[in-house]
C-alpha cells in the first residue's frame, strides 16, 4: 500500500532526476550513454554509490613472449613471462545488459592538466608512488625520484582520458586529463569491446567520474573490455590511435601531404556561419569627410584621435565598424550597407587559425611549400602521415620534439612541446590540434642577468585590399622573452620555452623597445644587420599571395569595404647553413593592442590612417605589396 509519506519521497526523487537531467542530458547524450540507465546513474551520483566491486573483480594474468635470437643455425628462443591484469565479471548471475541498474562509478585518482603533471607528482604527498604502482613502474621509498617522475610521465599516456569544461574562462575550458582507479585503470582494450567507457561531470560535487555500462549480456568470468580508438572506423586510423598500446608498422607509410580537400574550408565556412558578401564596386571616401568610426575596443576609444575620425555610439551612423568579435553576416551587409568599411575580411581564418594557416603555407612558391613556417601536421587530417615522419626522424637520430597547438587558441594555452609520439597521438583526443616541429636551434638573445633566451617578435601587418593586393607593415614591432636560458630539456618549464608572458600571474615579463633591441642584437650578431633580418617582409607578401590565390571559402574573400591589421609572430632559427631564418608561428586576428598603445599613443591614428585614407609621409608604416 503507497503511503502518502512514500508518494512524497517518490515525488522528491522525481524532481531531483528532473533537476539531474535538466543540468546532464547534453553531457549523457555527448557520452552515448544509454537512456536506460540515467536513472540509475542519477542515483549512484547523488549517493556515492560504488558497487562495482559486487561485480567485478581484477584478475592476475601471466603473459609469455617468445624471442628469438643468434642465427638460423644457432637460433635460441627466450620466453619472457609478465604479468598483466585484466577485469572480469565475478557475479553469479553475470551482467545484463537491459537491466536499467547494469551501469556503474569508477573513480578518478589523478586529474591534471599537462602542464602541471610534474609538478604534481613532485608535491603531491603519495601521487607519484600510486601512480608508480598503478602503471607497473619500480618505484622505492617516499621521496619522489627525478627518475620516478620522467618514468611516470613517459608511461602516463597509455593510462590518460580526457575532457574538458563547457563554461568559464579560455584557462578554465583548457581540456584536463584524469587517470581513472585501479580498477578503471585495467580494463583492457578490445576491438570487439563488451563494455564502453565514458566520463561523465557531475554538477552538484563538481567533479567527474568515469561510467561504465554493457554493450551485451556478460556471463560470470567473462572479460570486461572498452575500445580504446571508440568511434574511429577507418583501419588506418584506428592503427595509428592504437599504436599507444598496439604495435604496428607505420614506418614506411608516406610522409607527403597535400593541398587540403577543398571540402575542408568549406565545412569551415558552414560551421562559422558565415554569408558570403555580394559584389561590390570600390567606394572612395571623399576628400576631407570625416569617418564615423563604431568600435567595442577600448584601445581604440582611448587613442584614436586623427581628425579625419570620429567616434559613435550609434551602429547605424557608422562609415567605419572596428570590431573585436568575429562577424559574420557579410551578404546582409553588402546588401543593405555597401560603403560601411568593416575591420575584418571574410574567410580570413585562413590565416588566423593555426590549421589553415599550415595548408595555405603549402601554396606558396608554386605549391612547393613555404620555407617561413615550421614544418606541421593537422593530427585530425594527418596523423598517418606524422606517425611516419617521426618514426623515420627516429630512424634518421634526427631531433624529434614537437609543438603540440590548438587550432584556435593563443598565449600558449593547451600547448605542450614533446618528443614522446604517444602523448602526441594521444593530444588528438583532447581538442583539433596541429603539431609543428619545434625550434630546436632558434636565434637567441642574451639578457644580462638571465642569459641566452628565446624571444618572439610580434610585426602589425595591414591588409587593405586583396586584389589587388595592397599589404603594409607597421615599422615598429614587439618583443617577448623567456625568463630562464633555453635548453632543449625540461620541457614543461613555461619560462623556459614560452614567451608570452604578459597573461601569467608571477612572471616577469621583460619590455625591450624596438629600437632599443635592434643595437644590441646588431652588437650581439654583428654579421646579421637588423635590415637583413627584415626580408621577414617577403614571407609575410608571399603567405598573403597564396591566401588570396583561390577563391572563396579556400582563401580570403576580395571584399572592396574590408580592411584588417593582424598580428605576425615570429621567431627566428638557424639554418644548415647557419643563417637567420623567419619562422612564422600564428597570426593573431583583433591582436591586443595595449603595448602598442601604451609605448606609441599614435598607434591606432596611424593604423586608421593607412588602412582609410592615404599614409602621411611622417606614418612608421611601408607598403611591402
Amino acid at each position: 500500500m503507497r503511503t502518502a509519506s512514500t508518494c512524497a519521497a517518490e515525488g522528491t526523487e522525481d524532481e531531483a532526476f528532473r533537476l539531474f537531467l535538466g543540468a546532464h542530458t547534453a553531457a549523457l547524450q555527448a557520452s552515448k550513454i544509454p537512456a536506460l540507465y540515467w536513472r540509475s546513474l542519477h542515483l549512484k551520483l547523488a549517493n556515492e554509490v560504488f558497487d562495482a566491486g559486487e561485480v567485478f573483480g581484477i584478475l592476475q594474468v601471466q603473459v609469455q613472449e617468445e624471442e628469438e635470437e643468434g642465427d638460423e643455425e644457432k637460433k635460441t628462443v627466450n620466453i619472457n613471462v609478465e604479468m598483466s591484469s585484466k577485469v572480469v565479471v565475478t557475479r553469479e548471475s553475470g551482467l545484463q545488459k537491459s537491466d536499467p541498474t547494469s551501469v556503474f562509478l569508477v573513480d578518478h585518482a589523478w586529474t591534471f592538466r599537462a602542464e602541471n603533471a610534474r609538478q604534481q607528482l613532485e608535491q603531491v604527498p603519495g601521487l607519484l608512488g600510486r601512480m608508480s604502482s598503478l602503471m607497473g613502474l619500480p618505484f622505492h621509498g617516499e621521496a619522489p625520484e627525478p627518475s620516478a617522475v620522467e618514468r611516470v610521465l613517459e608511461d602516463m599516456w597509455r593510462y590518460t582520458q580526457t575532457y574538458h569544461l563547457s563554461q568559464g574562462s579560455a584557462e578554465e575550458k583548457v581540456p584536463l586529463w584524469y587517470i581513472m582507479d585501479e580498477f578503471g585503470s585495467q580494463v583492457q582494450h578490445s576491438d570487439q569491446p563488451t563494455c564502453c567507457m565514458a566520463p561523465l561531470f557531475y554538477t552538484p560535487q563538481q567533479m567527474a567520474y568515469s561510467v561504465l555500462w554493457p554493450l551485451q549480456d556478460l556471463e560470470n568470468g567473462d572479460e570486461v573490455t572498452r575500445d580504446f580508438a571508440y568511434g574511429e572506423s577507418d583501419p588506418l586510423l584506428r592503427q595509428c590511435r592504437l599504436l599507444p598500446w598496439r604495435p604496428a608498422d607505420l614506418l614506411a607509410f608516406g610522409v607527403a601531404v597535400s593541398e587540403v580537400p577543398d571540402l575542408y574550408f568549406e565545412t569551415i565556412m558552414q560551421e562559422n556561419r558565415e554569408t558570403l558578401p555580394q559584389q561590390i564596386e570600390p567606394h572612395t571616401v571623399p576628400d576631407g569627410k570625416v569617418l564615423k568610426v563604431y568600435t567595442e575596443i577600448k584601445q581604440v576609444r582611448e587613442n584614436l584621435k586623427h581628425p579625419r575620425f570620429e567616434l559613435t555610439e550609434d551602429e547605424g551612423e557608422a562609415d567605419i565598424l572596428w570590431l573585436f568579435s568575429h562577424f559574420r553576416d557579410y551578404r546582409k551587409l553588402s546588401e543593405e550597407r555597401p560603403f560601411v568599411l568593416i575591420n575584418q575580411f571574410p574567410c580570413e581564418t585562413a590565416v588566423t587559425t593555426k590549421d589553415c594557416l599550415a595548408a595555405i603555407a603549402r601554396r606558396a612558391r608554386g605549391g612547393q611549400g613555404a620555407p617561413w613556417i615550421p614544418k606541421t601536421f593537422n593530427l585530425q587530417l594527418e596523423l598517418p602521415q606524422f606517425i611516419a615522419h617521426f618514426l623515420q626522424n627516429a630512424e634518421r637520430g634526427e631531433d624529434n620534439h614537437w609543438i603540440c597547438k590548438p587550432w584556435n587558441l593563443a598565449r600558449g594555452l593547451d600547448t605542450h612541446i614533446t618528443n614522446n609520439l604517444n602523448c602526441i597521438i594521444r593530444q588528438r583526443e583532447s581538442s583539433p590540434k596541429v603539431v609543428c616541429k619545434y625550434l630546436e636551434d632558434p636565434v637567441l638573445f642574451a639578457r644580462e642577468e638571465v642569459g641566452m633566451v628565446k624571444f618572439d617578435i610580434r610585426y602589425m601587418v595591414l591588409l587593405r585590399s586583396v586584389r589587388p593586393l595592397r599589404l603594409f607593415v607597421y615599422d615598429v614591432f614587439w618583443l617577448r622573452f623567456a625568463n630562464r636560458p633555453f635548453s632543449l630539456e625540461h620541457f614543461d618549464d613555461y619560462q623556459k620555452h614560452f614567451t608570452v608572458m604578459n597573461y601569467a600571474e608571477g612572471v616577469q615579463l621583460k619590455q625591450v623597445h624596438y629600437d632599443e633591441f635592434i643595437p644590441q642584437f646588431e652588437k650581439q650578431y654583428p654579421q646579421f644587420p637588423w635590415k637583413q633580418v627584415e626580408s621577414v617582409f617577403k614571407a609575410f607578401t608571399e603567405l598573403f599571395l597564396a591566401a588570396s590565390s583561390r577563391p572563396v571559402p579556400y582563401g580570403i574573400c576580395d571584399y572592396p569595404s574590408s580592411r584588417a591589421i593582424y598580428a605576425i609572430d615570429l621567431m627566428l632559427k638557424w639554418d644548415t647553413q647557419r643563417t637567420m631564418t623567419p619562422q612564422i608561428l600564428e597570426v593573431n586576428f583583433s591582436p591586443d593592442c595595449e603595448r602598442a598603445c601604451k609605448y606609441h599613443p599614435h598607434f591606432y591614428n596611424h593604423m586608421f590612417q593607412t588602412l582609410f585614407l592615404d599614409a602621411a609621409a611622417d606614418c612608421p608604416v611601408k607598403q611591402i605589396f
